[in-house]
């Protein structure tokens, strides 16, 4: 009975990673390179439109510019809560694409029990159906109504505070459209901002990802029905930002 780590590299994979490794034994964690950048703005292009991309870009700069400000926050909700980024040293399977033939080939000599899926590209249907064991993810936000990124930041930004929160899903195809596991919600302080949510979320998601995993390992996995208009959420743009930082005081 194993299970097998899927990521992206970025702290919430080694978050994730640190608090699997001290309840199961992983027989992987497979790493994939980070998605080219100019393949990603072009897509969303195409979908957006290049001024919101535009936006959106000046958005991302802005974030980066100011993540040193919530240092002492993010330090604090990693100490509370007994959460470690610290990447390992050794023990990882670097690939091209989470949708490589390696992937596939590396799934079927391990035959897992179970797949914990966290920060990569949308995963193929060749990989997902490559092996007889459930994808799971830990998405940051509440589905369907909060797909994409930044779900806690848009609930706040939405007036929408009941669904900022995590939830647990099996993956598919989709973005984030898998059927839910388990969900929690989460209540920033005014200490907290974009740069802040993920991690309170992480906190609120790894329980349920930890039970999840475990139900899976024993045959035992359920999931819940969720009503909810599905909706796919991007960063926002920086006059967006502005806009609600102004109007609605949500940073």
């Amino acid at each position: 009975m194993s299970v097998v780590l899927l990521a992206g590299d970025g702290d919430s994979t080694w978050i994730v990673h640190n608090a699997m490794r001290g309840s199961f034994e992983l027989s992987a964690v497979i790493v994939e390179e980070a998605p080219s950048v100019t393949q990603i703005l072009r897509r969303r292009a195409r979908r957006l439109g290049w001024p919101t991309v535009a936006g959106q870009v000046l958005f991302v700069l802005y974030a980066r510019l100011t993540e040193r400000f919530s240092k002492a926050r993010r330090a604090e909700i990693l100490r509370t809560n007994g959460l470690s980024r610290d990447r390992p040293s050794a023990g990882l399977t670097p690939v091209a694409s989470a949708n490589s033939d390696a992937v596939i080939a590396l799934l079927k000599s391990l035959a897992p029990s179970v797949v914990v899926v966290n920060g990569t590209r949308i995963l193929s249907q060749d990989v997902l159906d490559c092996i007889e064991a459930p994808f799971l993810n830990m998405h940051a936000g509440i589905t369907p109504m909060y797909r994409g990124v930044h779900g806690c930041y848009w609930a706040l930004a939405n007036r929408d505070p009941e669904h900022a929160g995590v939830t647990v899903h099996l993956v598919d195809g989709g973005v984030d459209t898998g059927t839910v596991i388990a969900q929690a919600t989460v209540q920033p302080s005014a200490a907290d901002s974009y740069h802040t949510y993920p991690l309170l979320q992480l906190a609120a998601g790894l329980p349920l990802l930890t039970q999840a995993v475990r139900d899976a390992l024993a045959g035992d996995l359920s999931t819940i029905a969720v009503a909810g208009e599905s909706k796919l959420y991007y960063h926002p743009t920086i006059w967006r930002y502005a806009l609600n930082r102004f109007r609605l005081g949500v940073t």
